[in-house]
């Protein structure tokens, strides 16, 4: 547990020791292979909100997200 001394001015001066709290640990960010969502083709249709995106491998190996 983390301590910082806090001074008080209507005590005389003297310090108060307050606790810190530490920040939450933030959820694990989810990984997909890319592989995994393409399943052998090269373009995948995202819906969201009502959009399509597409998600596409290039010639070189490389995503691409358009709308």
């Amino acid at each position: 547990m983390l301590l910082r001394s806090l001074p008080l001015t209507d005590n005389g001066g003297r310090d108060r020791v307050v606790p810190l709290r530490a920040a939450p640990a933030p959820a694990a960010t989810r990984r997909v292979e890319s592989k995994n969502l393409l399943d052998g083709s090269r373009e995948l249709v995202i819906e969201h909100q009502g959009s399509e995106y597409h998600l596409r491998l290039t010639r070189n190996d490389k995503l691409i997200l358009t709308k």
